[in-house]
């Protein structure tokens, strides 16, 4: 299972890579690997805004359908339109595939989530 150093993961298995003011946001190694091979992914709109804890979008596979959780409060800027078209690109690289990209309202959220050390002891309980 990979986790990735320089990344924040939440306890229901997102990761979100801080870029300047910008946030990405993806599901982890762990999600899709459980998830088995996806084949739909509904992306937000740009614009939406979002508090920690709502609903962004659903990640779909052969096996079942998951709503995706932001884990932080703020406004969608971009969404990654690939994933329409390729949604195992997310089974093929979770870390590179992102889902959306925020502009954070608060960065302070960020100490709501674990490193990537404190992921791994995390999934080690699972």
């Amino acid at each position: 299972m990979k986790v990735i150093e320089g990344l924040y993961y939440s306890k229901e298995h997102e990761w979100v890579k801080v870029d300047g003011e910008k946030a990405y946001l993806g599901i982890t190694d762990y999600a899709q690997q459980a998830m088995g091979d996806i084949v739909y992914v509904e992306l937000p709109e740009t614009g939406t805004e979002l508090a920690i804890g709502e609903a962004l979008g659903v990640v779909e596979s052969v096996k079942a359908a998951s709503d995706i959780y932001t884990p932080l409060s703020g406004t969608v800027v971009d969404i990654n339109t690939s994933l329409e078209d390729s949604p195992e690109e997310i089974n093929n690289d979770p870390y590179e595939s992102w889902i959306a990209a925020f502009k954070m309202s608060d960065a302070g959220e960020l100490d709501n989530l674990m490193d990537a050390e404190d992921y791994k002891d995390f999934l080690e309980e699972e």
